[in-house]
């Protein structure tokens, strides 16, 4: 399964297709390419797949997903991943 994660733009760095974004994930931070998305501002909320920026999110949209994101998380234990929500 393959999965893409909002998150919002801390800073940005370099020029062109070597732009790089630190990209905030709800309290994680990651390092993020900007070559799909060259629009891309700091603040802005982008989709992430594979440590790539593949669009640009709406502030609300990007919300309600992390909202739910939250609400689906799960834990590792000894046999594999469990839900811990409801």
């Amino acid at each position: 399964m393959c999965l893409a994660l909002p998150g919002r733009i801390l800073s940005i760095t370099g020029e062109d297709l070597a732009r790089v974004a630190r990209v905030d994930f709800g309290g994680a931070a990651r390092e993020v390419s900007l070559s799909f998305v060259p629009e891309a501002q700091v603040g802005d909320y982008v989709i992430v797949h594979v440590g790539v920026a593949i669009s640009r999110l709406d502030p609300e949209e990007a919300r309600r997903t992390l909202e739910l994101l939250q609400q689906l998380a799960v834990v590792e234990d000894d046999e594999g991943f469990v839900p811990t929500g409801p």
